[in-house]
C-alpha cells in the first residue's frame, strides 16, 4: 500500500484528471418521467400538430402546441432567474417549396438557449419536433396525437432544459423545438441556415425522433437499447480531402461519427445499464431527420431514438383494421424509458457543456518509421489539463486506446506503427471532462 501511495504523489498534478463527475449522476437522477408524460399527454391532447393546422386556437393544433412549449421554456427561465432567452425562429414556405406543402405557411421554431459562461459562441443542440402527421401528410384537418412521433422528443429536450437550468455551462446549450419535419425538414434547415448566418459555433446537435416505444412491430420488447445515427464523413468535404482519404484512411471518423461515439461513451460510463446501439449511416434505411439540415451545413449532428420501431403506432388515422390499432397514441409511450433517453441526453449535454475546445488542425506522420508523431495547435485555455491520444484498429468502431501526454503541442507513439491503427486527438480540462476526439486532417513530412 505504501508504494502504491508513493507512486501516486510522484505523478505530476496535470495527470490526476478525474474519470467520473456526480454531478452528472445527480442529473440523471433529476430527470422525471412525470414531468415527461405530463408535457406529452399536453402536446398529444392538442389532436393535430401538423405543420398547417390551427395556429389559433388555444386547445387544438401546431399554433397552441408551439405556445405551450413557449410558456414552458419561458417558466423554466424564470425559475432560473432568466437563464435561458426563449423566442421564435421563422420562415415563410410555400407550396413551391416542395410536394408536401399544401398552402403558405410559417414554418415556426421554439427556441431557448442558455448561454456558456466561458464560450457562449460554442453551441450544442437538443431538439424535438413539434410537429406530427397521420396517414396523409397533406390532411392538416384530422387527428394526429403523434404521441410518440414526436411529442417524446420534444418532451425531452422541454425535461433536459428543466433539469440542466439549473447548471452553469462554459459552452452555450439550445434547446430547440422544430416545426416541419413530416413536410421535409424545413424546420431544421431554417434554424441551421439562421445559425450558419449568426455566425454561431455549432460543436454538436442531438435529434431526438421517437424515444418512447419499446414494443418493435418485429415482436421485440427492449427499454435498454437505443439507436444513434451519424453519417460517415461530412458531405461539405472538398474532392481533395475525398481523395486524400483514399491513402490515408477516415472513412467512418467525420465529425458526426466522433459525435456518436462520445455519446457511446458517455452513456456507457454514467448509464452502464443502457445499450447504446451505433448505427453507420445517416438515418434509418432511405429515411432522414432533423440532423440532417445541421450535416448539410457542415455541423456534428446524430439521431437518438428508439431501437425498436412500431409501424402500426407511425403516420397512421388512429383506427382499428383486422384487430390490428393504428395510430401514434398516447398508450404506445413508455414514459420511463423516454425518461431514460432523456437522461441519456442531458448528461452528453452536460458533458459537452463543461468540456474543452477541440485540438486544432491536427496532423500526423510516421510513414516507413516505427512510431506515430501527432501534432496539433493548442488551445489558450487556463483550465485546459493537456490532450489525450487516442488509436484503434481500422476495423474497431470505437476508440481502444488512449495515452493523456499533458500539456504538449506534439508526441511521439513510440513502437505504435502509423499503418495499423486510426489516431485521433482530445482536449482535457482539468475537471475531467473532454472535447469531442479530432481525427487528423493533414500529414507530417519528413
Amino acid at each position: 500500500m505504501k508504494l502504491k501511495l508513493a507512486l501516486f504523489f510522484l505523478l505530476p498534478f496535470s495527470t490526476l484528471v478525474a474519470q467520473t463527475d456526480t454531478r452528472i449522476y445527480d442529473i440523471i437522477n433529476a430527470v422525471s418521467a412525470q414531468r415527461i408524460e405530463k408535457d406529452i399527454r399536453t402536446l398529444a391532447d392538442f389532436g393535430t400538430r401538423n405543420t398547417f393546422s390551427d395556429t389559433l386556437s388555444n386547445t387544438r393544433g401546431i399554433g397552441a402546441a408551439r405556445r405551450f412549449i413557449k410558456s414552458e421554456f419561458d417558466k423554466i427561465s424564470k425559475d432560473c432567474k432568466n437563464c435561458l432567452e426563449v423566442f421564435y425562429q421563422k420562415d415563410l414556405v410555400t407550396p413551391k417549396d416542395g410536394n408536401r406543402i399544401p398552402k403558405e405557411a410559417y414554418v415556426v421554431n421554439v427556441v431557448a438557449i442558455q448561454k456558456g459562461t466561458k464560450y457562449p459562441n460554442r453551441y450544442i443542440i437538443m431538439s424535438g419536433d413539434i410537429d406530427s402527421r397521420n396517414s396523409d401528410t397533406m390532411d392538416y384537418t384530422t387527428d394526429a396525437p403523434g404521441a410518440n412521433d414526436n411529442a417524446s422528443g420534444m418532451a425531452g429536450t422541454m425535461e433536459a432544459a428543466r433539469v440542466l437550468s439549473k447548471y452553469q455551462f462554459e459552452n452555450s446549450i439550445i434547446y430547440l423545438g422544430l416545426s416541419g419535419e413530416e413536410q421535409g425538414l424545413f424546420g431544421g434547415k431554417g434554424f441551421a441556415e439562421y445559425a450558419k448566418a449568426k455566425g454561431m459555433e455549432i460543436i454538436a446537435v442531438l435529434n431526438n425522433d421517437m424515444i418512447g416505444n419499446i414494443e418493435g412491430v418485429d415482436g421485440v420488447i427492449d427499454n435498454r437499447t437505443f439507436r444513434i445515427f451519424s453519417e460517415p464523413t461530412p458531405v461539405t468535404e472538398t474532392d481533395k480531402e475525398r481523395n486524400a482519404r483514399r491513402f490515408y484512411g477516415g472513412e467512418v471518423d467525420g465529425i458526426s461519427r466522433q459525435l456518436a461515439r462520445y455519446i457511446h461513451k458517455t452513456t456507457q460510463t454514467y448509464m452502464p445499464e443502457m445499450n447504446p446501439m451505433m448505427v453507420y449511416r445517416l438515418d434509418r434505411f432511405g429515411r432522414g431527420g432533423h440532423h440532417r439540415p445541421f450535416n448539410d451545413l457542415g455541423y456534428a449532428g446524430v439521431r437518438i431514438m428508439e431501437a425498436h420501431e412500431n409501424y402500426n403506432r407511425q403516420h397512421q388515422n388512429t383506427r382499428v383494421e383486422n384487430g390490428i390499432k393504428y395510430g401514434d397514441v398516447i398508450e404506445g409511450v413508455n414514459f420511463e424509458y423516454a425518461k431514460k433517453l432523456t437522461a441519456v441526453n442531458a448528461i452528453n449535454l452536460a458533458s459537452l457543456g463543461w468540456s474543452p475546445p477541440s485540438p486544432k488542425k491536427v496532423a500526423i506522420g510516421g510513414v516507413v518509421a516505427p512510431s506515430t508523431v501527432l501534432k496539433w495547435d493548442t488551445i489558450d485555455d487556463k483550465q485546459i489539463a493537456g490532450y489525450k491520444i487516442y488509436w484503434r484498429l481500422t476495423t474497431s468502431p470505437q476508440w481502444e486506446n488512449s495515452r493523456f501526454v499533458g500539456d504538449v503541442s506534439t508526441f511521439t507513439l513510440d513502437g505504435i506503427v502509423i499503418d495499423n491503427y486510426y489516431f485521433g486527438v482530445a482536449t482535457v480540462y482539468k475537471n475531467g471532462f473532454e472535447s469531442m476526439v479530432v481525427f487528423p486532417s493533414s500529414v507530417l513530412r519528413e
